[in-house]
């Protein structure tokens, strides 16, 4: 097996040395279409390793409840200022852990446990977080759910509208974890003050296209803006929250001490250097960069006869609904998987099929995009897909995609990630 130089990790614990070895040798080889996964930008990477790891800083800037903070005040201080600044909003929380977190502490914010919320249906491009049964949010508060138009597949706000005069909730959840069109999230603030109900937008997905200008900001809408950093925002793994001022000191005291304690510092440092990047006139070119890729790869796959959920796309996301196929979400995942193609089962609207299953596959251009994948190379990569799922059981297809991607792969390093391998063993 190839390996990577020796490490102080490989001679410390060579195991788990081992598995990152393998986890590094798995991204690098394999195209990946994961929606909600991107490759962190190198200087990203290097801030999540400082020192600022072993800091602990529970409280806020100014207001800690341990000494040593003044440099952890400084970092947490910088990244507020610039998520500010790049999405023009009153007031930034930058602590959550995750996307869930932060949704988690802008519902502890807004709502009582039992309260009427409208959220997007799972199954139509909702996320756990929006009321799902099986998780906090949907065993917490009353949710009612909306959907896409049967026909359009699209939000329908007349539908949406009609829903929120009957149901009266009190917080509206516009957002989505799979769904490729644009939002107006103009129109879901003027459902909800027609019927007196608080906006709460979710862009964890769409978050980088927004910083760009290329997806309507729900800032000047919503009270409360939930997000993760690591989607199409190419940051760290981890959440925050964007809210008007009069909403600052609950959502501050929602997460700390509401549902966290210290803050990974190391992470908001990570996050700072994310807002900055997304400040810069390249990161446009990028953004730009992913839609174009996206669109590319939703109309190839039609013109090879595949079913595109909408029709096609408005941001990284494209929808496969693989029911004319006769297959499964998850045969079709393996499937690919097996030929070096990551992508993942998702339901389609109205899906026959149980979540496990799925009738559709989600595919998602940021990564690929981060690597330098352009245009010819997503034409390339519809006619692989379209191949292996044709042909799912053809372990002989499956093998020669595989090399096909590993051809490609190599063309396209990872950013930061060292091309030099040496022959041996990190055993040590």
């Amino acid at each position: 097996m190839k390996v990577y130089k020796t490490s102080l990790l490989a001679q410390c614990d060579s195991e788990v040395a081992r598995i990152i070895q393998l986890e590094t040798e798995r991204q690098t080889n394999t195209i990946n279409l994961v929606a909600s996964e991107n490759h962190a930008h190198p200087s990203v990477l290097e801030a999540q390793s400082c020192l600022l790891t072993d800091k602990y800083a529970e409280g806020y800037p100014k207001h800690r409840y341990y000494g040593g903070c003044i440099y952890a005040d400084a970092i947490e201080t910088l990244a507020i200022e610039r998520a500010k600044k790049l999405f023009q909003a009153e007031h930034a929380n930058v602590q959550p852990h995750s996307g869930s977190q932060a949704n988690m502490a802008a519902y502890s914010a807004l709502l009582e446990h039992g309260d009427t919320v409208m959220g997007l249906d799972l199954s139509h491009g909702g996320h756990l977080t929006h009321g799902s049964k099986v998780n906090f949010s949907g065993r917490w508060y009353n949710f009612i759910f909306y959907g896409v138009n049967a026909k359009t597949e699209m939000l329908d706000y007349d539908e949406i509208e009609k829903l929120a005069l009957a149901c009266k909730p009190k917080l509206i959840v516009a957002g989505a974890s799979a769904y490729p069109r644009t939002i107006d999230f103009e129109r879901f603030s003027y459902i909800a003050h027609r019927v007196g109900a608080k906006l709460l937008a979710d862009m964890a997905h769409i978050a980088g296209m927004v910083a760009a200008g290329l997806h309507p900001s729900p800032v000047p809408y919503a009270e409360v803006v939930t997000s993760t950093t690591q989607k199409t925002l190419r940051g760290p793994r981890g959440g925050f929250i964007l809210c008007n001022e009069d909403l600052a000191s609950a959502i501050d005291a929602a997460v700390f001490p509401g549902i966290q304690g210290g803050p990974a510092m190391h992470i908001i440092a990570a996050k700072a250097v994310c807002f900055y990047q997304a400040m810069q006139p390249e990161f446009i070119d990028y953004q730009l960069s992913i839609l174009r890729n996206a669109k590319v790869l939703a109309a190839e796959l039609q013109n090879y006869g595949m079913r595109i959920i909408s029709g096609g796309t408005d941001n990284h996301i494209v929808l496969v609904d693989l029911s004319p196929r006769g297959i499964s979400g998850k045969e079709a995942e393996e499937a690919l998987e097996a030929a070096g193609i990551l992508v993942n089962r998702n339901t389609i609207p109205f899906d026959p099929k149980p979540p496990h299953l799925t009738s559709g596959i989600r595919l998602g251009t940021p990564a690929l995009t981060t690597r330098g994948f352009g245009v010819e190379e997503m034409k390339h990569i519809a006619a692989l897909i379209t191949k292996v799922i044709f042909h799912p059981g053809d372990e002989r297809i499956q093998k020669q995609v595989c090399q096909e991607v590993k051809e490609m792969c190599q063309r396209f390093p990872i950013p930061g990630v060292a091309g030099e391998y040496t022959k041996g063993s990190i055993n040590g």
